[in-house]
């Protein structure tokens, strides 16, 4: 679904009011279900207008409710061409029948044999009969591109399709890389602060200092 154009980051703060679960129940009204993955998708790629933003549960999407009506309908509108693109090859199968053309072809072959058998040659009339014919042939490969064409149009929506679940799984991946690197400065920090407060607590308590401690047992001899 790469055709979309992508959501312009415009709205107010105030319009994210959508979670990832009001979002799936809006889709699934519409007859169209969704996984919460899906839905996170479609927010990193810009198919809905979503931002990260801090809870009291922890970093999540929030989506305003006009990207998600916009989305449905786009899916509503592929679905449907997709449909009649599908059902015009079976509207178009009707090259099985003989026409007209080849029943008369077959009547003119029919009764030009015993002339050719009689005059042991090619006569002026099957000259001519063979002439009137031969345009009659293109016929099956004129009835035939569109359904040719009706089949190219579906690769290439499934094609696009497969390219935008890649680009979500890149996506996936450098968004948990930048996570995991975010986790790890903020312990980095922690450790800081920790270590910081024993030293300042440390004279208070009437207890020595738990780092320089460590720091002497580590500059001792051994033995």
């Amino acid at each position: 679904m790469d055709d979309q154009p992508r959501q312009v980051a415009t709205s107010l703060d105030s319009d994210f009011t959508l979670t990832i679960d009001e979002a799936l129940e809006r889709y699934a009204r519409a007859g169209l279900p969704r996984t919460p993955r899906s839905v996170q998708r479609y927010a990193a790629q810009g198919h809905l207008d979503a931002r990260l933003m801090e809870t009291p549960f922890g970093v999540k999407y929030l989506i305003t409710p006009a990207s998600v009506d916009k989305h449905i309908a786009y899916i509503q509108e592929i679905n449907d061409a997709t449909s009649r693109d599908m059902s015009r090859p079976f509207a178009i199968d009707n090259t099985s029948h003989p026409s007209h053309d080849n029943q008369r072809q077959a009547a003119t072959t029919t009764s030009d044999d015993p002339r050719h058998v009689a005059a042991g040659g090619v006569t002026a009339d099957e000259q001519q009969a063979a002439a009137t014919r031969q345009p009659a042939t293109p016929a099956t490969t004129t009835s035939d591109e569109p359904r040719q064409v009706a089949t190219s149009d579906a690769e290439s929506r499934y094609v696009a399709r497969l390219e935008g679940e890649v680009d979500f799984l890149r996506g996936q991946v450098a968004t948990k890389d930048e996570q995991i690197k975010e986790l790890t400065e903020r312990s980095r920090e922690t450790n800081v602060l920790i270590g910081g407060l024993q030293r300042l607590f440390a004279p208070m308590l009437g207890s020595a200092d738990p780092h320089q401690a460590s720091s002497h047992f580590q500059d001792r001899p051994q033995q």
